[in-house]
């Protein structure tokens, strides 16, 4: 079972943090650096979250030159404990190329619109397998591990408080075969299911005949979290990283444009309706 405690998480946390009180303090980077004899670039990437393992020696002496008080302190110094500690998805680093699931596993919310292909989160076992064979040449190894890693990143779905997840799917996305027909039925009828029980996730389609629209330029994703210290991202996919808005300007255009596709698609229950029209094509 996954976990919703994530260590990218803790990292931004402390990066951001840490520059709020350096702010605070009226210090400079470069007088910061000065009075601990570090590099130019050092304290910047730390502000930056370009850092793997924080330091807590580092962080409480920061902390000191900052006079923080001793609980903002000791909390510096835990987010540097947690944030050093691996994720499951580490497991699978040869197969994930970017730090997106770290941020997924604390979303409260994820809000999607995918023009292409079905989210991962609502993939079944056998379209995880069909998608990722179509993205590049794997070997059957590598793409055992990307399915497997692909569904136990699912299992945040089912945990105790699981994030809300709104899906606005293109209609195209349903129409393009991933593998045979039986897997475009499986995942058809899994999307119908969901719809039908699962409370904490919503899945729309976006029909064809609405024309063009907002999501034109591609897919997007917005994660919010429910720590107020935890910005919201808008994250698009690419073939080699992810792209990761964090500037409030940035990922207010995308909410806007989220905004405007739900409003365009169909309905849930009727977007049901025509997964039940279209599964018919496969079979």
């Amino acid at each position: 079972m996954t976990d919703r405690y994530s260590p990218t998480i803790r990292r931004r946390r402390l990066s951001a943090e840490l520059r709020r009180l350096r702010e605070a303090s009226r210090l400079t980077a470069e007088q910061v650096g000065d009075k601990l004899g570090w590099s130019r670039g050092r304290l910047t990437n730390m502000e930056l979250n370009k850092w793997k393992r924080p330091d807590p020696v580092i962080i409480r002496a920061l902390a000191t030159l900052y006079q923080a008080p001793p609980d903002v302190t000791e909390g510096l110094v835990l987010l540097a404990r947690q944030s050093r500690e691996k994720g499951w998805w580490t497991r699978y680093g040869d197969v994930f190329t970017d730090a997106y699931v770290g941020f997924e596993a604390e979303a409260s919310a994820v809000s999607t619109y995918q023009t292409m292909v079905i989210p991962g989160l609502l993939q079944t076992q056998e379209y995880a397998a069909a998608s990722t064979r179509s993205g590049r040449s794997r070997s059957p190894e590598i793409i055992d591990r990307v399915v497997q890693a692909r569904l136990v990143r699912q299992e945040i779905l089912d945990q105790d408080e699981p994030p809300k997840v709104w899906c606005v799917l293109d209609e195209s996305v349903l129409l393009r075969p991933a593998g045979d027909r039986q897997v475009m039925r499986d995942q058809i009828a899994k999307l119908m299911h969901l719809i039908e029980t699962a409370d904490h996730i919503k899945i729309q389609l976006l029909p064809l005949e609405v024309g063009l629209h907002p999501g034109i330029a591609g897919s997007f994703t917005i994660l919010d979290f429910t720590n107020p210290l935890d910005p919201s991202i808008a994250y698009i996919e690419t073939r080699t990283d992810g792209l990761y808005l964090e500037d409030d300007d940035e990922v207010q255009v995308y909410r806007g444009a989220w905004d405007e596709i739900r409003v365009m698609a169909l309905h849930p229950d009727a977007s049901a309706d025509r997964m039940g029209q279209i599964i018919k094509k496969y079979e």
